[in-house]
C-alpha cells in the first residue's frame, strides 16, 4: 500500500492553492500487517462518523473528513490544540487486498479500516486459440 499524499501539514504546507476557507489537513496514519489482512488506522479528531467519507476507485483508497470545534457540555474549553478542518488522505493498494471486504470503523476519533488479503484461487489453464 503506497501513501499517495505528501506532506503532513495543510495542503498550504504542501504548495497547493487554497480553494476553500478552511484549512485542509492530512492525518496521520499507522498500517500494521497480520497473516490475512492489513490494518489501516487513522486519526481523524473531531469527525463524526456521519462527517467521513471512505472511497476506492482503481484501487485508490481515499478518506476525507470534516472535523468541527467540540466541546463538553458544562466545560468551559481551556487549551484546544485541534482546530476545525477537513482531512484528506490517499493510499494506492496493491492487488493483493480482497476490496470486496474492507470494513471500516470510527471510534474516538480514530478510524481503523480493515483491509482484508484476497485469498489465492486454484491455478488457472488458459486455453490458447489458433488464430
Amino acid at each position: 500500500m503506497a501513501d499517495t499524499t505528501s506532506g503532513t501539514g495543510a495542503n498550504a504546507a504542501r504548495g497547493a492553492e487554497a480553494t476553500r476557507n478552511r484549512p485542509v489537513f492530512t492525518p496521520v496514519a499507522d498500517i500494521f500487517e497480520s497473516e490475512d489482512a492489513l490494518i489501516l488506522v487513522v486519526e481523524l479528531p473531531g469527525v463524526r462518523p456521519n462527517q467521513i467519507e471512505v472511497s476506492l476507485d482503481k484501487r485508490v483508497l481515499t478518506i476525507t473528513g470534516h472535523g468541527d470545534a467540540f466541546g463538553r457540555e458544562g466545560y468551559s474549553l481551556a487549551l484546544c490544540e485541534y482546530q476545525p478542518g477537513d482531512f484528506e488522505r490517499a493510499f494506492t493498494l496493491s492487488d493483493m487486498i480482497d476490496d470486496s471486504a474492507i470494513e471500516a470503523v470510527l471510534k474516538d476519533g480514530v478510524l481503523r479500516l480493515t483491509l482484508p488479503k484476497a485469498k489465492a484461487g486454484p491455478a488457472k489453464t488458459i486455453n490458447v486459440k489458433v488464430g
